[in-house]
């Protein structure tokens, strides 16, 4: 296991190496760039530009430099100075762009993960062990109009019930007294409140989904031989249910980690939209759109980095949770 872990850990960095060049690649792959994407903007809007300030910004920007240029310059920032680029739509560093919603991002995206684990292991092990009961169909509706609903009309319907019954648009975290105060104590209802919308819009998907393939992976295990030696053998259904099935159940759910880590950081771009929240997705669509390639391969590059590490991360669980699985090398 150390052995395999070491290997893992070495072909960390080549990994990340190799992603970023592809991102950096692909961010470049639209034609034009960010000047071009601006000059435009600005024409529309009546802005006049010569060939001269188009050259100008060029060289500001530092667009006529080479592809492998500006991906040496790139990188050799990160690496040394811990400099990350400059953004062009916010005219700052790229770090502070993105230390803005940092912070909010991880909070709202840690909490929905919670609430997802939370809520769906219990009913998935519910409908397992009450199969083709009226609770399981329940649960199996709700699951599948759960993962069929897109979020963004979840989002819709949510945010007009809740106009409907208390006349207020919540739209955001925070509220224009926040905004304008700062977060007090008497604010912290209201904020709560603000965060249960996209708890449920957000968390509905991802927990309808873990809901299905924990009773699925409990159906399946509830019928494997060592189980059925188990019940033969006195042991409690408490215990088959928690110690044997559950813990082969976690399989697929523990793999999906990596994603879960993205995720974190990423946040949910449409309905991050939809409710105004202010969190990365929306600040990567918005980099994506005007071009800002430092903006967007920085955050797509932290997203890359978190599923490397989140793969290993799970790679580890798997092997302490199901003793069936070994990464001793083969003679």
């Amino acid at each position: 296991m150390l052995k395999y872990t070491g290997k893992r850990l070495l072909m960390f960095i080549p990994t990340i190496i190799i992603i970023s060049l592809v991102i950096f690649f692909i961010i470049q792959l639209p034609p034009g760039d960010f000047v071009s994407s601006y000059v435009a903007a600005m024409t529309e809007e009546g802005e006049i530009f010569s060939a001269e300030d188009v050259q100008l910004l060029r060289d500001r920007f530092g667009l006529d430099d080479s592809w492998g240029v500006q991906y040496f310059n790139w990188i050799k920032g990160i690496v040394t100075r811990g400099d990350f680029g400059y953004s062009f739509e916010y005219g700052r560093s790229v770090w502070s762009v993105i230390t803005d919603t940092l912070a909010i991002t991880i909070f709202v995206s840690v909490v929905i993960m919670i609430f997802q684990y939370a809520v769906s292991l219990p009913i998935g092990i519910y409908c397992a062990n009450h199969q083709y009961s009226a609770g399981d169909y329940f649960w199996s509706f709700i699951g599948f109009i759960g993962t069929a609903t897109p979020n963004f009309l979840l989002a819709i319907i949510i945010m007009y019930l809740v106009y409907v019954w208390s006349g207020n648009v919540y739209l955001g975290l925070f509220s224009t007294e926040m905004l304008q105060n700062g977060m007090r104590w008497e604010y912290v209802p209201e904020f709560l409140g603000r965060c249960l919308i996209p708890l449920l819009v957000i968390g509905t998907s991802g927990t309808c989904g873990i809901i299905r393939t924990v009773r699925a992976q409990m159906l399946d295990e509830q019928t494997r031989q060592y189980t059925l030696t188990a019940r033969a053998k006195g042991c409690s259904e408490a215990t088959i249910t928690y110690k044997y099935c559950l813990r082969a159940a976690m399989n697929p759910i523990v793999s999906g980690m990596a994603g879960s880590l993205r995720s974190i950081f990423s946040g949910a771009t449409v309905s991050a939209i939809v409710l105004n929240l202010s969190l990365q997705g929306p600040v990567l669509l918005d980099a994506l759109k005007s071009q800002d390639m430092y903006l967007a391969g920085t955050i797509v590059l932290i997203q890359a980095v978190l599923v490397v590490t989140g793969t290993l991360l799970s790679d580890i669980a798997l092997a302490w949770l199901d003793p069936r699985i070994r990464y001793a090398e083969r003679s």
